[in-house]
């Protein structure tokens, strides 16, 4: 039925103009057409196709047989398979390109990964080849039809092992690869244009070299766009492996395309990295430069630069390694700032980079007046206290380390001041009280006196570090942290610093810290194991009195209730806050015995 509908629709039309089939020829053709082909007509369907009296019919209409066509194809039964595949094929070389490529996008629209990557290594090359033959009215419709491809990539699974990319389980790296290949053509159009450009500089052009020039602008545009949008994903996302661990990586070798693909268009590479604090471009147009250069995007090209050193080779030697890392700072805090933990990552490794290239001791105080070098650090701190991954949250302390080392003493000094001032939380400060102790340890070695970590510049720092944040109603426990490394501060200038000498000027400064630090703690000491020997009475007086079905208990401490558990477990918890207490309590009393004295013991 649906064969003689379709050869009836066909010998009627035979004798019309293209111009003159009505929406029911359509309809019927449609129609007809795709149901030969799902119930296995389509030989039948291929000889309609191919008499020579039926072209101009299969010129306006072929292109609506895509659909059952390219189902077959993804199916891949042999049976089916050569008529389908020899009629598409047809369709191809005779329908008009603009509808030919509709057709297409619309069938490269899926939803399964398998059928993802199958469907674009099947529609990709005939794309291609349709969008060459619009000419230089190509740009537009090459940019959706890479918009449309990238979506689809973007729903494909990350191989994120070296055995899954060497096996391509997800088929990403077929699909990059493909994509390379497809975008070839117009990348090298471009680029031919650009060079063509440059060797003319003519002034004066005509209109048709104008209107040229506006085609090919559109086409170098879209390529970009494409490129920026490659490089926020799956880009940002992957995990590049070095030659070392792959030596032959689909992935690496799409990002190295990449990046050949924005220095052929005419952007530099070295300019998109260092964007950031170059002179701001004005562009005309419809894109604006936040459009055109996407923050993320630029960044993830910094980290394909300098932490796998692609397209090193393209940067002068003329650019200092403090100019880089002044320059990453941006891509820096931008990842850092991100939840993803890809993307923590890749600032991580960004930042390490960027920092290994550096002398110890040699960044200038000047640099924390720069934004970037102060909202870093506090993307650090959230890295390293919020983090769900515990070797990010390692990996973000090492780093943390490492740009401190490179910090001049005056730049260790305020960025001490700024981290104790700001980060809000006792591990960190903690870890800052002592960085500052090894810094006077330095400074207090023969040959290695500075301003900043003796005499009276020292104070101001160490009033910030000897003292309570809430006075002596203090959460001893919240707080620990920050509170040992302060006593273990303190302990350690009473012990090195020799009271006739008073080189860190601890001992004049001893009674103003008496009264802000150390009675405030003592007595804060005393009301916490008060407090808690009296939570560890009740506890146990109440695990007496219970059976062993109701040994679930909830203990206050405070104005919070702890977390419930059984009673053996609450009495452990609470023996070990009474056992922090002892142990401050051990280095007071040890600093009150060195102090006493007046004299190093």
């Amino acid at each position: 039925m649906a064969l003689e509908q379709l050869s009836d629709v066909v010998q009627r039309c035979q004798a019309l103009s293209d111009d003159s089939y009505t929406t029911e020829d359509h309809d019927v053709f449609s129609i007809s057409g795709r149901t030969c082909i799902e119930k296995g007509d389509s030989a039948q369907v291929l000889s309609i196709v191919l008499d020579e009296k039926n072209q101009d019919i299969v010129r306006c209409m072929g292109w609506n047989l895509l659909p059952p066509l390219i189902q077959v194809l993804l199916k891949k039964q042999d049976a089916k398979t050569y008529p389908c595949l020899a009629i598409f094929r047809h369709l191809l070389q005779t329908c008009r390109p603009k509808e030919l490529l509709i057709g297409l996008l619309e069938q490269l629209e899926q939803d399964e990964p398998d059928t993802i990557a199958e469907s674009l290594h099947l529609l990709l090359n005939p794309l291609q080849k349709v969008l060459l033959c619009l000419g230089s009215r190509k740009a537009a419709s090459l940019g959706m039809t890479l918009s449309s491809v990238l979506d689809q990539v973007a729903k494909l699974p990350l191989p994120y092992t070296k055995e899954q990319e060497e096996d391509d389980v997800f088929s990403l790296c077929r699909c990059c690869t493909d994509l390379i290949d497809f975008v070839k053509p117009f990348v090298h159009e471009a680029r031919e244009h650009l060079l063509k450009v440059e060797e003319r500089n003519e002034i004066e052009k005509t209109a048709r070299d104008e209107q040229g020039s506006d085609n090919e602008d559109e086409l170098r545009t879209e390529l970009l766009k494409f490129s920026m949008k490659s490089l926020s994903h799956p880009l940002l996302e992957l995990e590049l492996k070095d030659q070392d661990t792959l030596v032959v990586s689909p992935l690496r070798n799409f990002a190295t395309e990449i990046l050949n693909t924005l220095s052929a268009i005419g952007e530099s590479v070295p300019s998109l990295v260092f964007q950031p604090v170059l002179k701001r471009k004005h562009f005309q147009g419809f894109l604006e430069e936040e459009v055109r250069y996407p923050e993320e995007s630029l960044a993830s090209l910094a980290h394909l630069v300098f932490v796998h050193h692609l397209a090193a080779d393209t940067f002068p030697i003329v650019y200092s390694s403090l100019f880089c890392l002044r320059c990453n700072m941006e891509h820096i805090s931008l990842l850092l700032s991100r939840p993803e933990e890809s993307r923590i990552q890749k600032g991580l490794e960004l930042y390490e980079k960027s920092l290994v290239r550096l002398e110890d001791g040699i960044l200038p105080s000047d640099l924390l007046e720069i934004k970037t070098f102060l909202t870093v650090p506090q993307n650090l701190v959230k890295v390293m206290t919020t983090c769900q991954q515990q070797d990010l949250r390692t990996r973000g302390l090492k780093v943390l380390q490492l740009s401190i080392n490179k910090f001049d003493t005056e730049a260790k000094y305020h960025f001490f001041q700024y981290m104790l001032k700001t980060s809000q939380h006792s591990g960190v400060e903690g870890y800052v009280i002592n960085n500052i102790k090894r810094q006077i340890d330095v400074t207090l070695k023969s040959g290695n006196s500075n301003t900043w970590f003796e005499g009276s510049q020292l104070l101001p720092l160490l009033r910030k570090v000897l003292s309570l944040p809430n006075g002596s109603e203090t959460d001893l426990l919240q707080y620990l942290d920050r509170v040992m490394e302060s006593l273990n501060l303190l302990r350690y200038l009473v012990i090195r610093d020799k009271a006739t000498e008073n080189q860190t000027g601890i001992w004049t400064e001893l009674y103003k810290i008496e009264d802000t630090f150390l009675k405030p703690l003592r007595v804060g000491v005393n009301m916490s194991r008060a407090h808690y020997e009296r939570e560890l009475h009740n506890t146990m007086k109440a695990k007496r009195g219970k059976t062993k079905e109701e040994s679930v208990l909830s203990v206050s401490v405070g104005n919070e209730e702890l977390p419930k558990m059984t009673s053996d477990s609450q009495i452990q918890a609470l023996h070990s806050a009474l056992h922090t207490f002892d142990m401050i309590e051990s280095v007071l009393v040890r600093i009150e015995e060195l102090t006493d004295g007046k004299e190093n013991l």
